[in-house]
């Protein structure tokens, strides 16, 4: 066993870079040497061997092997002998499907709070390392049973989170103005913005912006606040007052 250790990147490509460009030092100081193998879940795209070829040529390139669990006959059995898992992104809502349809939700959890093996999440497999996927920006194209995810974190994140364009004419809502909607609901979760090019680094009780952008906070009922890269997070965690505010 060993506390939580998470690594929850907002994107998987950054503008200019390749997959998982932007973060592979970040990666390779998240999985250190321990780890020899990690467990994809590409259930969140559609062409899921094309999704592993290209997560396992990256990884490879950083000195791991990776196993895809849609190339296993027992997802269940897959989880529980992983060393470290990571969750690719695509569509929020197919990719929750998935882990309730293969009954992985309890597993993952039990792996990464009670065993502690590292978890990444990128996007779609960052926000179900949340309380809920309330807060995704995807479209619900199938229907899973639940909107609750895996709760490894006590709030929710918004990953891609967009600052509204002065100059733009599109009269839609904007981030900002969903996430508040959001947070007119009763008992709602603080909200982390996260801009492309960041990550939050959850270790233990610990939870530290990293990269090169920034995040944007929201808690109910409270204007929201920017962060820059570094901030220490560590209340999200500890903080049960900021779910009831």
């Amino acid at each position: 066993g060993g506390p939580r250790r998470l690594l929850l990147i907002s994107n998987s490509t950054l503008h200019g870079g390749g997959y998982l460009g932007h973060c592979q030092q970040h990666i390779q100081s998240f999985l250190g040497q321990k780890v020899k193998r990690v467990l994809f879940i590409p259930y969140a795209l559609h062409d899921r061997d094309a999704y592993a070829r290209t997560a396992r040529e990256k990884f490879e390139s950083l000195g791991y092997g990776l196993d895809s669990i849609h190339e296993s006959c027992d997802p269940v059995e897959a989880v529980r002998k992983s060393e470290a898992i990571f969750i690719g992104g695509g569509n929020t809502f197919r990719l929750l499907k998935a882990l309730y349809d293969n009954s992985l939700i309890h597993e993952i959890r039990k792996r990464v709070l009670e065993d502690g093996i590292p978890y990444m999440g990128s996007s779609a497999g960052t926000n179900v390392a949340t309380i809920s996927i309330n807060t995704t920006n995807d479209m619900p194209i199938v229907y899973p049973p639940s909107l609750k995810a895996l709760g490894l974190v006590p709030f929710n994140i918004n990953p891609h989170y967009l600052d509204p364009d002065v100059k733009r004419t599109h009269m839609g809502e904007t981030r900002e103005e969903r996430i508040r909607q959001y947070h007119e609901e009763p008992n709602t979760p603080p909200v982390l913005g996260l801009r492309e090019g960041t990550m939050l680094l959850v270790e233990g009780d610990k939870a530290t912006l990293q990269g090169v952008t920034g995040a944007r906070l929201f808690l109910r009922g409270k204007k929201p606040t920017e962060h820059e890269p570094g901030t220490d997070f560590s209340f999200l965690l500890t903080d049960s007052n900021l779910l009831n505010p």
